[in-house]
């Protein structure tokens, strides 16, 4: 038979909060996990009525309607789990799991025990893994990248082609490579075609393979890509580049999933998903006619467009912390940092290489750096000219011209100014009153729009 001082000794070493309860709801034995998680003393705690203790919570509202603890009508094995907020008197918010269950007696009802789990911790780690910092290889928490997360995970969850727009050093590829993992195909194949780097002659080949004697060199079958990437994904890198006739046979594999190569009249069952990537204007070239129209459209089943690096500069810091990491791990022993003032720099740069820039401008500061931190004085030239211009040029130029504004940079002032008023003033006249468009001809989300035009008094 336990004591009771040995009962009191096993409950103050629980991580668990535990309260006895007698059937008048008052609090007969409290332990020390307890006391801490409802910031209380045990002087305070015992003899108080349970609801009293939970204060605001739909739990003691209910208790305190009734007038007794609706649990302690219950059947002897059910129990009750709920989540309560708690507050602490300095003013802390502490999240607990409560469990409460009914203990037998001999004569019938007896005690109530409530157990308590602080999950504040349990919270936090949630709450970061729901705002995703990363997806494969692609980095950011500002809002236009989340949105990009999304829907990459979306379209991850279909078979249908994906078409990736997006400035070159954006990272169409790492957006690919995201789609295939995430997808119900990630265990077969991932094949990449960089279609621009094979001249027309053999850019057929490469994609459909070709049989033995179907041109000078060919002395042996091989299959192509198509083939390879069978049971997975076929990413083509760059398939504005693709010529008419090619587009014609990649056109047939997306309506009847077979190819035939070259030198055979065998066609050949092939089980791929498409994923194409271009940083070129494909509905102008649709226009122009160097892309076929029917092609184009049964690439675009599912658009994704990958923001330009000055269109979400809140991520530089946590680009460059990651990218300076992956570079220092080939490096062991080198320990360097980036001072404040080069992020202020690096964060009003327009970057028209995008993320490929940013890699390139560390990997210079490191060669060219004297010591652990980077400095403004080791980044390229063309950086450190911005010391000189912390505000882009065209903000206090007027008129401004909207309709290139998406290939130049926008940084939204700290105060707002006229020369940003009539800016957003143009945006929306030219997309006839649209904030969606206005917003995507600014780089800018809807949000961040709608709040510069509350400032400004733009209805």
């Amino acid at each position: 038979m336990i004591s009771l001082s040995g009962l009191k000794q096993f409950l103050d070493n629980l991580e668990e909060g535990v309260l006895f309860l007698n059937q008048q709801r008052q609090v007969v034995t409290v332990n020390e996990a307890a006391s801490r998680m409802l910031g209380k003393d045990h002087s305070t705690i015992l003899n108080k009525l349970c609801p009293s203790l939970f204060e605001g919570t739909a739990c003691a509202r209910s208790c305190n309607q009734r007038g007794h603890c609706t649990l302690m009508k219950k059947a002897v094995e059910e129990k009750k789990i709920q989540d309560l907020v708690v507050p602490h008197a300095d003013g802390t918010l502490i999240t607990l799991r409560m469990w409460a269950t009914v203990l037998p007696s001999e004569e019938g009802l007896g005690y109530c025990a409530v157990v308590l789990r602080d999950r504040t911790h349990e919270m936090k780690l949630e709450e970061a893994a729901s705002d995703r910092l990363r997806l494969g290889g692609l980095i950011g928490h500002s809002e236009v990248m989340q949105d990009l997360f999304r829907k990459i995970l979306r379209a991850a969850a279909s078979e249908a082609s994906v078409l990736i727009t997006g400035e070159s050093g954006t990272g169409k590829e790492l957006v690919a490579r995201a789609l295939h993992d995430n997808s119900s195909r990630s265990k077969g194949p991932y094949i990449r075609v960089h279609c621009a780097a094979f001249p027309e002659n053999l850019l057929e080949g490469e994609l459909f393979g070709h049989a033995r004697g179907a041109f000078t060199g060919a002395t042996t079958a091989r299959e192509g890509r198509f083939e390879a990437a069978n049971g997975g994904t076929l990413l083509l890198d760059e398939i504005g580049e693709i010529p008419l006739n090619i587009q014609v046979k990649l056109l047939r594999v997306l309506q009847e999933h077979e190819i035939e190569r070259l030198g055979e009249n065998q066609t050949r069952k092939v089980d791929v998903r498409i994923i194409a990537a271009t940083h070129r204007d494909l509905p102008a070239m649709v226009s122009s006619g160097e892309f076929r129209a029917d092609l184009y459209y049964r690439l675009r089943v599912l658009p994704l467009t990958v923001p330009a690096l000055r269109n979400h500069l809140n991520d530089i810091p946590l680009l460059a912390s990651t990218m300076l990491t992956n570079m220092l791990a080939r490096q062991p022993g080198r320990d360097i940092q980036i001072s404040n003032e080069t992020l202020k720099l690096l964060e009003t740069y327009h970057w028209p290489g995008n993320v490929r820039e940013l890699v390139n401008t560390l990997e210079y500061a490191m060669v060219h750096m004297d010591g652990t931190m980077i400095q403004p004085r080791h980044l390229p030239p063309e950086l450190q000219e911005r010391k000189s211009q912390p505000v882009p040029m065209y903000l206090n130029a007027s008129p401004v011209n909207t309709a290139t504004l998406v290939q130049r940079y926008y940084r939204a002032p700290t105060l707002a100014t006229p020369q940003e008023k009539e800016l957003l003033e143009n945006a929306l006249k030219e997309s006839g009153g649209n904030k969606t468009v206005a917003a995507e001809r600014l780089g800018m989300s809807r949000t961040t729009l709608w709040k510069r035009l509350k400032q400004h008094n733009i209805s």
